[in-house]
């Protein structure tokens, strides 16, 4: 056990390693970004085809 009077080592010039194997959030959001904008465009052009198989052409 320790006595807390022991004098430890500690390295002072610590640099943090970074990976390359991180993604940024940034890409995840601009992901999900990409898909609602397909989801939405999937849905508009639906309601559209909707509206132009309601419409009367007998005017």
């Amino acid at each position: 056990m320790s006595t807390g009077k022991e004098q430890l080592d500690v390295e002072d010039d610590f640099t943090p390693v970074e990976t390359d194997d991180a993604e940024p959030v940034v890409e995840v959001a601009k992901t999900n970004l990409s898909k609602r904008r397909t989801i939405d465009n999937l849905l508009e052009e639906r309601r559209l085809q909707k509206q132009l198989a309601d419409y009367d052409f007998d005017l």
